[in-house]
């Protein structure tokens, strides 16, 4: 992607020339041992189901009956995107300020983070909700230390380059499971996430095999008769944020013998799917796993690929069900008197300077514009699917003597008022290498959004809360 000369200056690490040489280098390196027939195969490192495991395990319904911090006066859900460390600090951003905006819930005045009920994300987003689902507040203690701040290309380059790693079946993506263990996740599992008061976390990833989004949760992990309580975080976030080419997929196996039939959540759809293609297109995907043979093996790549804003896990959860009256049934919950979404989106609308010029771009350029294009007409069309799902389902569940109020929350850098800073947004590159510079800009930036957010700011004043004119001092 084109970047400015003043933003290469502002990264840490190696120059840009001598980074893009070591970029040429890791690929020589890389096709070197392909064509040497030293290719690495993916360490498989899921379990299977025993047919006589009972586990509440984390399941949707496990959670929403249990677990579920929940309040008959708000259901809260947020959603972070894609897009490396920006999305990251973007969404650590909104994250500080929900935690610092207070309000009234069930007579008791409490932050407004404490009421959040689902964080779905992808990529880069998948590093902020899966460490504040492990950890709680210690989110805002150490997680700009240990990974907001840290040149990860550079850590993860080192470890390729080191001489001991070239002919090892150690790749680059355990290289990167390696690194996320010890630096952010340790040995967790998702058993660790199931904790009282947690929100519920969901890391979405892309599944090779079947085209579709595949998320992690006990249901989708139940069509490959496997245990998700014992899978790796670190692997799971790894391979929600897996770009293709640059890393390996992270690999699962489909197990055979822990059920005969699919899954009624997948069963009771049927029927709408004929009337609905998206509907019909996610059961192709998802019944795709009952055929052990020819779908032996699940290859896991980055989650932004199906959906780079984190939003569609929570659009399929509810359509799959049938709708959100036949969810809020199902689950056994009461209706709340809001609903509210959350978009963080960090997609960064880098100029690319193509239409500057009669010459051809480069290869790069037109791949980078190509996929800007498809995600940016994707992202559009499943924001606009979101908007009018929420106010849909706040009138599905509205009652003459109860109304609920819908309220869809959209932040990106669009909405961001000063060019300057907005330019300088657009300009952060999707790496995992930043500068101090640009990830305070951009916390800032996740805070003011949502602050200055017209509908936010009436969703906290209907909770008897306060906007705070400014972030309070770090």
């Amino acid at each position: 992607m084109a970047r400015s000369a003043l933003s290469r200056r502002r990264r840490r690490g190696a120059p840009a020339p001598v980074r893009a040489g070591l970029v040429r280098r890791a690929g020589a390196l890389a096709a070197a041992a392909l064509l040497a027939g030293c290719a690495s195969f993916g360490t498989i490192d899921n379990r299977a189901l025993t047919p006589a495991e009972s586990r509440p395990g984390y399941t949707l319904d496990h959670f929403v009956r249990t677990l579920d911090p929940r309040s008959d006066e708000l259901s809260l859900a947020l959603a972070f995107s894609g897009g490396g460390t920006r999305a990251a600090a973007l969404a650590y951003g909104v994250m500080q300020e929900l935690r610092d905006t207070r309000v009234v819930l069930d007579g008791q005045e409490r932050s407004l983070l404490e009421a959040v009920n689902v964080i779905s994300s992808v990529s880069g987003g998948s590093f902020t909700s899966a460490y504040y689902g492990l950890y709680g507040q210690r989110l805002f203690d150490d997680f700009e230390s240990r990974f907001l701040r840290r040149n990860i290309e550079g850590a993860l380059l080192r470890s390729l380059f080191n001489p001991l790693q070239w002919f090892s079946s150690h790749d680059r993506t355990e290289t990167a499971v390696s690194y996320y263990k010890q630096n952010l996740f340790g040995e967790a599992t998702f058993a660790d996430l199931i904790r009282k008061d947690s929100p519920l976390i969901l890391i979405n990833t892309s599944d090779l095999a079947s085209g579709e989004r595949f998320t992690f949760t006990q249901e989708y992990f139940d069509l490959l008769c496997s245990d998700l309580g014992s899978f790796s975080l670190a692997r799971a976030v790894t391979a929600s944020s897996a770009v293709p080419v640059v890393f390996d997929p992270v690999v699962v196996e489909n197990f055979s013998g822990c059920a005969r039939r699919p899954p009624a959540w997948l069963t009771a759809p049927r029927k709408g799917a004929a009337d609905d293609p998206n509907l019909a297109m996610i059961l192709r995907g998802n019944t795709s796993y009952q055929d052990k043979t020819r779908h032996r093996y699940a290859q896991f790549v980055d989650g932004g690929i199906t959906d780079n804003l984190g939003l569609r896990a929570m659009l399929d959860m509810i359509e799959l069900v049938g709708g959100v009256r036949q969810y809020q049934q199902a689950m056994g919950v009461s209706v709340p008197r809001r609903i509210a979404f959350i978009s963080v989106n960090a997609a960064a609308d880098t100029p690319l300077g193509i239409g500057a010029s009669a010459r051809a771009p480069s290869i790069e350029d037109t791949l980078n514009a190509v996929t800007n294009i498809q995600l940016h007409r994707y992202n559009v069309a499943t924001l606009e699917q979101m908007r009018q799902s929420v106010e849909n389902w706040a009138k599905q569940l509205s009652t003459p003597e109860r109304a609920v109020a819908p309220y869809f929350i959209r932040l990106s850098f669009e909405s961001v008022p000063d060019g300057p800073l907005r330019r300088f947004l657009n300009e952060i590159p999707t790496s995992f290498a930043l500068s101090d510079e640009q990830v305070d800009r951009l916390i800032a930036t996740g805070r003011s959004l949502l602050r200055e957010n017209p509908d936010f700011q009436r969703l906290v004043r209907s909770l008897g809360g306060k906007v705070p004119a400014q972030a309070p001092a770090r």
